[in-house]
């Protein structure tokens, strides 16, 4: 199911930001990673969907500078921060104050940013991710614009080359997704060390890309590390990543 029609708002700064929902009862905000939306990354293997059967009220927006949100060529649009602050102000909009939240890769970065600044879900999800993603911004913005910059020069079969033909299945702005890469905010250690929620760090067996996902759960007070089947790219296509989430959500 990935023909459900998105719904807008205004974030902070004017820019049209994008959601879709699917399911009812408690909310829980999932925010999608680099590159990809909501349809791709929650809607099109059945997560939301597994969620949802859950008894939850799924919501899903489509970060800036992807999906059917904004994407600006203003670098003023891309202020550190900004995907926080639109997750805060989707919460805002919709009147949220008991729901979950979680994230996968820069979603779950944007979800620890929001914690970091002021954001109070019940519980929290960070799928993934490994410690140094969280802790260092810098880890992979050299190779993301390395990928953007460089489009039809990656070598077939290279990490960027996939990387690129992911971008055009989604029919990413390689000039807006450059400006996200300004956005992205380390938090230190010792913040982490202070989110009280319990979380779920869930990540493909064979995904390192940002660093060691059990290091993180470690470095979080109150987590627990689900390993699930896959690498960065195929760990979000398989059934278990949605159905670890939904376990979590329903224990």
């Amino acid at each position: 199911m990935t023909d459900i029609a998105p719904r807008y708002f205004d974030s902070f700064d004017g820019q049209a930001i994008a959601w879709r929902e699917l399911g009812e009862g408690r909310p829980v905000v999932l925010i999608h990673g680099f590159f990809s939306d909501a349809r791709t990354n929650w809607l099109k293997y059945g997560h939301a969907t597994a969620i949802a059967a859950a008894g939850f009220r799924v919501i899903m927006p489509d970060l800036r500078a992807h999906g059917d949100s904004a994407r600006p060529h203003d670098p003023t649009a891309y202020p550190p921060d900004a995907l926080a602050k639109d997750g805060h102000a989707l919460v805002e909009h919709l009147g949220l104050s008991d729901y979950d939240l979680g994230g996968y890769s820069l979603g779950a970065r944007t979800v620890v940013r929001m914690l970091a600044t002021g954001a109070a879900p019940r519980r929290v999800i960070v799928s993934g991710m490994g410690f140094d993603g969280i802790t260092r911004a810098d880890r992979r913005a050299g190779h993301f614009r390395n990928i953007l910059t460089n489009l039809g020069k990656h070598e077939r079969g290279s990490p960027e080359w996939m990387a690129e033909a992911f971008l055009k299945t989604t029919g990413g702005d390689p000039v807006a997704l450059l400006g996200i890469i300004d956005t992205f905010v380390g938090t230190p250690a010792d913040v982490l060390d202070t989110i009280a929620q319990p979380t779920l760090v869930v990540c493909g067996k064979d995904d390192d890309d940002n660093g060691s996902a059990p290091e993180l759960a470690d470095a979080l007070p109150h987590a627990r590390y689900v390993e699930v089947p896959g690498n960065h790219m195929s760990a979000v296509t398989k059934p278990e990543l949605g159905q670890a989430i939904a376990d979590f959500l329903a224990g």
